[in-house]
């Protein structure tokens, strides 16, 4: 079997990352656009003007580069660009927290790889297994139970896990100048979607209460379901079975399948958003293509092309060709989380 997201296959990069976060803790706060700076956290500076003379450009009703409502659409992926995707994906995180949770049901763990490695805390064996130790993983944390079973999994651990670096709760390590910059685009009305490589059933529980995105404007990586009548309720049950890859080359697919439209905003990180990224910038009409380059080692992560995570390279190097912006972490943003206790 296939690994069911192709994110997982890096994540035994933990074992050799190690990072000491010079993040200060302070109470979360919302993004903001009151006042007449719609972009607190981002810096003065070339990036910042060129995405608000975009968006002011796009919606004066007469301007040659006016943008129709409808057409309006703003794709963005998640990990690396939303929120952090270090020291390993969150998602991975949930799969190892629900062996742990299993385990008391599973004795026979308890010898059995990969999951004897992941109760040991040893993660490095855990994957060395490749791709089936992966599977065997999801197979036996994420499926063969029902949709609605699967929400509500993800919703109890997403409230209370925590980043094991850190150490603050997953759904607060989101960067704030990607929320302020979601809320600013649909002030404008423009329509703001998350393209994500990452499980779609795993994000829908939490992306409206985090971003502001709604469940149905989540397009990600899936399995097949499969419809079933138990004690008289209709479920759909989660199948060990790959659907839809949304990565790469998927994006664009998954777009056109799930929107209809071509966006004309997008914003990735790595090179899994290279395809989405030359989609958008084929658009007939003015278009903006943005990559978040993770350069601050000290309040994130700096990495790029050496990373087995977050891999940017391709799309780094054709940045200029295309005109894409690149945004410097370090230098653009003045705040990266909200919990933050001091700006630069």
């Amino acid at each position: 079997m296939r690994l069911f997201f192709i994110l997982i296959f890096s994540c035994v990069y933990l074992l050799f990352f190690s990072c000491e976060s010079k993040v200060q803790p302070k109470q979360m706060g919302k993004a903001s656009t009151s006042g007449t700076d719609p972009l607190p956290s981002w810096n003065e500076g070339p990036t910042k003007k060129a995405i608000i003379n975009f968006v002011d450009k796009t919606i004066k009703e007469g301007s040659p580069d006016f943008i129709p409502v409808e057409e309006r659409i703003a794709c963005f992926d998640n990990d690396g660009t939303l929120w952090s995707e270090q020291p390993i994906y969150f998602q991975l995180a949930f799969v190892l927290d629900r062996v742990k949770a299993l385990a008391p049901q599973h004795p026979e763990w308890k010898t059995k790889e990969p999951f004897k490695s992941v109760l040991n805390g040893d993660l490095k064996t855990a994957l060395a297994g490749g791709e089936r130790a992966i599977a065997a993983l999801i197979i036996a944390t994420s499926t063969n139970i029902s949709t609605d079973e699967f929400d509500s999994l993800v919703t109890k651990w997403i409230a209370t896990a925590k980043h094991p670096v850190i150490h603050k709760p997953y759904k607060e390590m989101v960067y704030e100048p990607m929320l302020e910059l979601l809320s600013y685009l649909r002030v404008n009305n423009y329509k703001t979607f998350i393209v994500s490589g990452g499980g779609a059933d795993f994000m829908r529980p939490w992306t409206q209460n985090v971003y502001g995105i709604p469940k149905e404007d989540v397009i990600g990586s899936n399995g097949k379901v499969k419809y079933t009548v138990i004690d008289n309720k209709p479920e759909l049950i989660r199948l060990p079975e790959i659907n839809f890859i949304d990565d790469k080359d998927g994006k664009p697919v998954g777009i056109h399948q799930f929107i209809g439209k071509r966006p004309v905003f997008t914003a990735g990180n790595s090179d899994g958003d290279y395809e989405m990224l030359q989609y958008t910038s084929a658009s007939s009409l003015p278009h903006f293509e943005m990559i978040i380059h993770h350069t601050d080692s000290l309040r994130e992560w700096a990495y790029d092309r050496q990373s087995s995570i977050g891999h940017l390279e391709k799309a780094l190097d054709d940045a200029p060709k295309y005109k894409w912006i690149v945004v410097d972490m370090k230098k653009d943003w003045n705040l990266v989380y909200s919990f933050e206790k001091y700006k630069r």
